[in-house]
């Protein structure tokens, strides 16, 4: 089976205006901002072609801790970006031949904010904070997100259309979960050790070896 990358949430301060800020600037197109009712959660979304980077943050904490939102530990990965929890999520459509079927163990999560009969497959490492949130939209198909490119910009080449490369900086590298092992075994993932958590993204293949990075913000670097 095959799969394609969907979208990355980052968790952020509330309405995540520097962040926003940082990637507007660069020339990303900013989509329709998002809430999800029964989550607690909402978000602001930049668009590649092929997927989108989406900035997360907690707007309704009740609703968050909620029974039927707890096993999603999004409250306790987000309160905990700035320390001991990886502030990411990753999210994986179907690919080719794949019929809904994700590429890890899971538990079907039915949010309140998708219309029945709807729902997402979330990995059975949900639980491990310290590793990013995994999940499958078996609904989801690739549609290109912005008809036009990213603006070009003073210093920076026009286009930037597809995220191709996903690494990810994470500090409890040692024993990863299986859920992560899959991802890397079917290489959608890289995974190195390091000092903090940080999200490298590959832009159109990298031809031109040029870099953005947009810590302390955002952690999260551009290749292109």
């Amino acid at each position: 089976m095959s799969f394609n990358f969907d979208h990355v949430f980052i968790c952020t301060s509330i309405g995540a205006a520097e962040g926003a800020g940082l990637l507007a600037n660069f020339g990303l197109t900013e989509g329709l901002p998002n809430t999800h009712p029964g989550q607690g959660t909402a978000c602001r979304r930049f668009l590649f072609s092929n997927a989108y980077i989406e900035l997360l943050w907690v707007e309704n904490p009740a609703e968050a801790q909620s029974t039927s939102i707890k096993p999603t530990r999004l409250w306790e990965r987000w309160k905990g970006r700035a320390r001991d929890a990886c502030p990411f999520g990753f999210g994986f459509r179907p690919g080719g031949e794949n019929t809904g079927n994700p590429p890890f163990r899971s538990w079907e999560y039915r949010p309140a904010f998708l219309p029945a009969p709807l729902a997402l497959q979330v990995a059975a490492n949900s639980s491990t904070i310290t590793e990013p949130m995994l999940f499958f939209l078996p609904f989801a198909q690739r549609k290109d997100r912005s008809s036009d490119p990213p603006q070009a910009l003073p210093g920076r080449p026009p286009g930037l259309r597809n995220i191709t490369r996903l690494e990810l900086t994470i500090p409890q590298v040692e024993e990863l979960s299986p859920e992560m092992q899959s991802l890397i075994a079917i290489a959608m993932l890289q995974v190195r050790g390091g000092s903090e958590y940080l999200l490298e993204l590959g832009v159109d293949g990298e031809p031109l070896d040029q870099k953005a990075d947009f810590r302390p913000a955002l952690p999260l670097v551009f290749r292109w």
